[in-house]
C-alpha cells in the first residue's frame, strides 16, 4: 500500500474513533443534548470544522441526528409510557406542544396524540394471521444462512441502540467496509420484562468479509445458520416490542415450534436516515430448533 494511502486510511480511522466518542456522548446526554462546541471538544476536533466532518461521516447534520434520536425516544414513550404529552414534548427538546406536534407529524405522518391513541402505526406488509389486537403478521419458517459480523455491545435500554449503530457505522465507514451488500443487524439477548433496563444486553452488528480485523470495543460476532421464524415489520422501531409480544404470546404457542438456544435478532432492511419512520422495514428472526 503506498504511503499516502496508509496515511489517509489511518487518518480516517482516527477520525471515526473520535466521532464515535462524540456519538456516545450525544446518546448518553439526550436529556440535555450537547451542542456543536461540546461535541467537538469530546471528539478533539476544532469546532470550526467539526460540523462538516460529522455531516460527511453521518450523512446528516448534528441537528438532524439529535432530532432523529429524540423523536425516536418520544415515539417509544408515546406507545409504552404514561408521561403526559407536554412532558414528552419537553424531553424531545420542544418548548410547547404545537412545535412538538408539527415536528412529530412531519416525521411520523400523524400527530403525537393520535399516535398514542392508535398504539403506533407500524404494520407488517403482508397480512395473514390476526392477533388479539387485530394486527396481522405473516410468519415464514426459513433457513437463515448465518452472518459474520463486527459488533458493538450496548448495555441498557434497547430503545437507546440508535447511537450505538451510528458509532459502528462510523467505524466501518472509515475502513471502507460498508457497501450495497452490507447488512445491519441487531441482536437482543435479554427479555425486557425480566431484566432491569440498565442491564439489558444487545449488540449492534454489521456484516463484514471473513478475515477482517477488528479492535476493541468492536468485536467479532457470528450469527449461526439456523432455522428461524421470520416476519417483516413495517413502521417505527419503537413499536417492535409489541410485535415481539405477539410472536411469543400468540404465534409461538400455536406453531408447535421450539426456540433454539440463540436470541432473536433483527435485520434492518432500509435506511432510517433517508426514509420516514412509517417506511422503515425490519426483518425479525426467532431462531428455532431443528
Amino acid at each position: 500500500m503506498p504511503p499516502d494511502t496508509v496515511t489517509t486510511a489511518t487518518t480516517a480511522t482516527r477520525h471515526a474513533e473520535r466521532l464515535s466518542r462524540a456519538l456516545a456522548h450525544l446518546g448518553d446526554n439526550l436529556d440535555a443534548p450537547p451542542g456543536l462546541e461540546a461535541l467537538a471538544s469530546v471528539a478533539a476536533f476544532s469546532p470550526f470544522h467539526f460540523h462538516r466532518i460529522w455531516t460527511a461521516a453521518m450523512g446528516e447534520t448534528i441537528a438532524d441526528t439529535t432530532r432523529r434520536l429524540l423523536l425516536h425516544r418520544a415515539a417509544h414513550e408515546l406507545v409504552r409510557g404514561a408521561l403526559p404529552l407536554a412532558r414528552i414534548a419537553q424531553r424531545a427538546g420542544y418548548a410547547g406542544l404545537p412545535a412538538f406536534g408539527r415536528a412529530f407529524k412531519a416525521a411520523y405522518g400523524i400527530s403525537p396524540a393520535a399516535y398514542r391513541r392508535a398504539g403506533g402505526i407500524g404494520v407488517p406488509p403482508v397480512h395473514v394471521t390476526p392477533n388479539e389486537d387485530g394486527t396481522m403478521h405473516d410468519v415464514s419458517i426459513i433457513r437463515f444462512p448465518g452472518a459474520h459480523c463486527a459488533a458493538l455491545r450496548h448495555i441498557g435500554a434497547y430503545q437507546d441502540m440508535g447511537p450505538v449503530f451510528d458509532r459502528l457505522a462510523a467505524w466501518a465507514g472509515a475502513r471502507g467496509l460498508i457497501g450495497e451488500a452490507t447488512r445491519f443487524i441487531g441482536v437482543y439477548h435479554d427479555e425486557p420484562d425480566a431484566v432491569p433496563l440498565s442491564k439489558l444486553r444487545s449488540d449492534a452488528a454489521l456484516t463484514i468479509p471473513a478475515g477482517t480485523a477488528v479492535e476493541r470495543p468492536i468485536t467479532l460476532l457470528d450469527i449461526p445458520a439456523t432455522r428461524a421464524a421470520m416476519f417483516t415489520f413495517k413502521g417505527p422501531y419503537a413499536e417492535l416490542e409489541g410485535a415481539y409480544r405477539w410472536l411469543y404470546g400468540t404465534w409461538l404457542p400455536a406453531s408447535g415450534e421450539e426456540p433454539a438456544d440463540f436470541p432473536c435478532f433483527e435485520d434492518y432492511l432500509n435506511d432510517p436516515k433517508t426514509l420516514p419512520p412509517p417506511e422503515w422495514l425490519t426483518a425479525v428472526y426467532l431462531p428455532l430448533r431443528g
